[in-house]
């Protein structure tokens, strides 16, 4: 069993005939600190999306502290520890 708090392994995103995301793994275990960078269209919303439940992986797998979490709602994810915030320029009318 892996130490891992966050692992992901071989996720891939296909929308129609585009690959978004290709074989993306990440772990992060306990402590860890990590950002993901890249130009515009790169696949990192894709990647955030995939990981906290918003889209279904089209293949690879998604673990939080072990536990298979591909095919969860949002809201089970982030009730293990994992989610998002969206970017939003209209905070206020």
């Amino acid at each position: 069993m892996s130490d891992a708090t966050l692992e992901v392994k071989g996720v891939s995103m296909r929308f129609g005939g585009l690959k978004a995301l290709a074989d993306f793994d990440l772990t992060m275990r306990p402590g860890e600190l990590v950002g993901l960078i890249g130009p515009n269209g790169a696949g990192k919303t894709t990647a955030f999306n995939a990981i906290t439940g918003v889209y279904r992986p089209s293949q690879g797998e998604v673990r939080v502290c072990g536990e298979l979490v591909n095919g969860r709602r949002p809201h089970q994810i982030c009730a293990r520890g994992v989610a998002r915030t969206f970017q939003n320029i209209r905070l206020f009318r």
